[in-house]
């Protein structure tokens, strides 16, 4: 058995960020996006990984991932040549398949409590495909699966006005090779009104062509942080639940911490308060500020006389001043600059770009 995974994507719920950044990268809980999946795919035992990616994006995808071995996989690279869909990423990796049943983990999808139990269904049972589902209070924005009488899948309905329930299709599929039939032949599935391959007329294809596709609930935590507000949301839960306690550097002992707390290697943090859950990369400097809680430092960002509390700052920020407005629910693209001008005490919010430099 082998896994997808996809990277592309133009992340537009994630702009302005995304137009310099691939959403995939963006860090949660100091972590990019994507490593998620991927450590999530290692567990099951999979050795072999997809990793998609759209024109132009080789060099930064291959550069933050490597060959895959770090967790212990093999990685191939795979061209989506253009946007067509979730269908059409599963179906350009087809001679990577090679016939091979497959697991599909959306990268921008975090299954927090792992995917082992879905994986086991799918290998045990047999079904010719397998789609997982969980409750969520606004699933009419999502797939939403449809039963009969006796709970059998009748139908998979992308966006529905009305659904039956409250369960909703999130981004963790799997299949054998009788997948790629719907792409072949005069009945074959053709693209949707936004001109891609959906996802859910694969398998509603699979369904109505006498295939088995089966569904599985999924019972953890799931974020699917494509949004500003669900990027802080996911930092959030994910620190709070996860963050280890580590102190890869000293502080000075002017310097207080309180609740769990990591710091990376060659970091300095002089007269200053750390509320945790807060995670700090390496290469940062921290003078005379607080932080936290819930806020994650990128490496070799600098904050000085700040508060920043439940906000992201990637790699390379500066921030400096802003003490008298603290930064909260902010995300912070790379090497931007902050610093404060005056002293007036309110806090401030912040969804930047890279390379940006602003004075409040």
């Amino acid at each position: 058995m082998k896994a997808i995974i996809p990277t592309g994507g133009r992340g537009t719920r994630m702009r302005p960020l995304t137009f310099s950044a691939n959403k995939h990268f963006i860090p949660v809980a100091n972590k990019p996006l994507v490593f998620y999946p991927i450590e999530k795919v290692a567990e099951t035992g999979i050795k072999d990984v997809a990793i998609t990616y759209n024109p132009g994006g080789m060099d930064e995808v291959e550069t933050a991932l490597g060959d895959g071995s770090r967790w212990g996989l093999k990685f191939t690279y795979i061209l989506q040549e253009k946007p067509l869909g979730l269908a059409n990423i599963v179906e350009v990796c087809e001679d990577f398949l090679a016939g091979s049943s497959f697991l599909f983990h959306l990268g921008d999808n975090i299954f927090a409590d792992g995917i082992r139990q879905a994986f086991d269904y799918f290998v045990k049972n047999k079904p010719n495909g397998l789609v997982t589902m969980l409750h969520h209070p606004e699933n009419k924005r999502m797939g939403v699966p449809y039963f009969d009488k006796n709970k059998k899948l009748l139908k998979y309905v992308e966006k529905p006005e009305n659904p039956p329930h409250d369960f909703a299709i999130p981004g963790l599929y799997f299949a054998d090779s009788n997948f790629f039939k719907c792409f072949k032949g005069k009945d074959r599935i053709k693209p949707s009104a936004r001109g891609e391959f959906e996802i859910p007329s694969a398998f509603q294809w699979m369904i109505d062509h006498g295939f088995n596709v089966e569904v599985i609930e999924y019972s953890g935590k799931w974020l699917d942080p494509g949004k500003f507000d669900d990027w802080l949301n996911a930092n959030e839960y994910l620190l709070s639940r996860d963050l280890q306690a580590n102190m890869g550097s000293e502080i000075d002992r002017t310097s207080e911490i309180k609740g769990k707390v990591s710091i990376g290697v060659h970091t300095k943090i002089r007269s200053s308060k750390l509320n945790g859950p807060v995670v700090i990369g390496d290469n940062v400097i921290i003078e005379n500020s607080e932080i936290g809680p819930f806020a994650s430092i990128g490496s070799d960002c600098e904050v000085l006389n700040s508060k920043i509390k439940r906000s992201v700052l990637m790699d390379g920020v500066r921030v400096s001043g802003v003490a008298n407005r603290p930064i909260e629910d902010s995300l912070i693209g790379t090497d931007s600059e902050i610093t404060g001008l005056n002293n007036r005490s309110v806090k401030t919010n912040l969804f930047i770009g890279e390379k940006c430099k602003i004075q409040i």
